[in-house]
């Protein structure tokens, strides 16, 4: 008679198996990926430069294609641009060495208010004005609520090379306050309404202002860093 086969397993070889791997797990070291922390700066050494950009600089201090930089106009070292402004662009850059203050002009939680001098080409009607009041549809999204108004011609500097303004159309100024960063906004901001942007001033920056700063020139604010 057949002996009947047996139900049980082989033992389990007490034999840890082989993985391959000379090295300990719990020997890595996982990046803690922290942010180094800046020392804060006394009050004394805080500064602020207020700058009036002229057209074509760019807002950094090197260019590896040569272009007009910061480097050309201001001579501070540890200062960092609270924001930027496009190279076609003029108007008010503001640097600082406080990272608060920094943060406060561009976090877009603390909506800053930036107002812009802006040369448009045509004259908007009412209709169009209030559009940007209101908020207007780009491709990154709906915008803000707006303060947009008509304003007479500003005393400003000549820009060059000069805006090519067509003879056979009229242009316009237009004061416009947004408390957004979205990129190029304001040219596109006019553009949808049909009035393309010849010039660009960027005016004021919460409550620093291009007042009594001719265009190239800065002028630096030490100790009070409000906003």
């Amino acid at each position: 008679m057949r002996s009947k086969s047996s139900n049980k397993q082989p033992p389990a070889s007490s034999t840890k198996r082989n993985t391959g791997r000379t090295y300990s797990r719990s020997a890595i070291k996982k990046p803690t990926n922290k942010r180094e922390i800046k020392p804060q700066i006394d009050a004394k050494d805080k500064k602020i430069v207020l700058f009036n950009k002229p057209f074509d600089v760019l807002c950094q201090f090197t260019d590896d294609a040569d272009r007009k930089t910061l480097a050309e106009f201001i001579p501070i070292k540890d200062v960092y641009a609270a924001g930027r402004l496009d190279r076609d662009s003029e108007g008010l850059l503001l640097l600082t060495n406080c990272g608060k203050l920094q943060n406060t002009l561009t976090a877009p939680n603390k909506k800053t208010n930036k107002t812009y001098w802006v040369q448009v080409e045509g004259e908007p009607s009412t209709e169009s004005i209030q559009a940007l009041c209101k908020g207007v549809e780009l491709k990154d999204g709906l915008t803000l609520p707006a303060n947009v108004k008509m304003i007479e011609e500003p005393n400003i500097w000549q820009r060059t090379p000069p805006v090519r303004e067509r003879k056979s159309i009229p242009t316009t100024w237009l004061s416009i306050t947004i408390n957004e960063g979205k990129n190029r906004q304001v040219r596109r901001m006019t553009a949808h309404i049909g009035h393309p942007t010849l010039r660009l001033i960027r005016y004021s920056i919460g409550n620093y202002t291009l007042d009594d700063i001719n265009n190239g020139e800065y002028k630096i604010i030490k100790g009070s860093v409000n906003a």
